[in-house]
């Protein structure tokens, strides 16, 4: 059986579940052909790279404008048609031509649209599966041509249901994360504290240098940096402070995500899900997109963590108030293990399983 994987490069997080999601196709079947495909930049292979820039600008800079048209969309009643759709459409058409998969799964709702529309277009019965990877129901997400949404909780399932989504064909799943983040360290009370403080791929984290030298200061703490790419604040703090370890880059976030007590993060949707399976309690830096904030009222809901406020001060003080409460933190630890009790962990397998019986390929 062949899968390909579709996804866009609009913040690393939809990469990295589609990465994630082929891991755990091999693993489960090691026969299996799975490929992931950034379709932006193959229908743009010279100007993907300008595409991606003017989006990080847009919801660095922009914000105020990506989130009023995030909330004017997120209940529209009618399937989204992507802009440069004929153009994008004929580049699928070209991919699917070349690899001609058994099923198709998405990870950002412009592939699902795509899809959605080719199939409609051309009669295609071409399985679509589209994995929602944030905390979200926005229509966006919504296609007539998905056979089957990976969710990551009930509440979504529930929400999808009342905008008129078969409720058969949706699953809990979580959101896809690397199988490294499953193995979850037991923290021992009592001993040094350890602060990861992750900024995502750009970095954004506190530019005042007295953030940092209060931080250098909390007793018995020591603290791992992850600047990501933001190479200007990695030089000025890298070797400075002698409780705090800075990082650029790095794909082991899940080792540093082990050796912690607690993680300081943007409530990215990939974030989320990396902590949950780590069991690791999260205080969210206050979101400012549409799509974070619905993440970060879920983590509190829910009991998983606390919301930093932006100000650097502010954030200390909710930094001191958790990282020595050892009950907090382990509720907050218990109540990530109830939630992966909860998820369809197996869904994919088996529908990748009735598929290939379907269409009387191997697996």
């Amino acid at each position: 059986m062949n899968i390909l994987i579709l996804t866009g490069k609009f913040g690393m997080g939809h990469w990295s579940a589609s990465e994630s999601l082929r891991q755990q196709l091999l693993r489960a079947f090691p026969q299996m052909g799975a490929e992931v495909v950034d379709l932006v930049a193959y229908a743009m292979p010279n100007t993907s790279k300008a595409v991606y820039q003017c989006f990080n600008l847009l919801v660095t800079r922009g914000s105020g404008l990506f989130n009023m048209y995030y909330k004017l969309t997120e209940n529209a009643p009618v399937e989204f048609r992507p802009v440069f759709e004929p153009f994008f459409l004929d580049a699928l058409e070209d991919l699917l031509e070349q690899r001609r998969p058994d099923a198709v799964i998405a990870t950002h709702p412009l592939c699902a649209q795509l899809v959605s529309r080719y199939k409609k277009e051309s009669g295609s019965r071409l399985p679509l599966i589209t994995c929602v990877t944030d905390l979200s129901s926005h229509s966006e997400w919504i296609t007539s041509g998905t056979d089957c949404y990976l969710v990551g909780s009930h509440d979504i399932r529930e929400q999808l249901c009342a905008k008129g989504v078969d409720r058969s064909i949706i699953c809990v799943t979580g959101i896809p994360v690397r199988s490294e983040f499953k193995r979850p360290v037991r923290r021992k009370a009592g001993r040094e504290r350890h602060l990861l403080i992750m900024g995502g791929g750009l970095g954004l984290l506190p530019r005042r240098d007295r953030f940092y030298e209060e931080l250098n200061a909390l007793p018995n703490v020591k603290t791992t940096l992850i600047a990501g790419g933001n190479q200007k604040l990695f030089d000025r703090l890298a070797g400075k402070y002698e409780n705090i370890e800075v990082l650029g880059f790095t794909d082991r976030v899940y080792d540093y995500m082990a050796r912690a007590d607690l993680v300081l993060t943007k409530p990215g949707g990939i974030t989320l899900f990396e902590t949950i399976f780590s069991e690791l309690p999260i205080l969210a830096w206050e979101p400012f997109l549409e799509q974070e904030k619905h993440n970060a009222r879920f983590l509190v809901r829910r009991g998983l963590g606390h919301i930093a406020p932006k100000e650097p001060e502010r954030c200390l003080d909710a930094i001191r108030a958790l990282i020595y409460d050892d009950e907090a933190l382990e509720d907050m630890s218990g109540n990530m293990r109830a939630i992966k009790a909860q998820l369809e962990g197996e869904s994919l397998g088996h529908i990748l399983t009735a598929l290939a019986a379907e269409r009387g390929v191997r697996v």
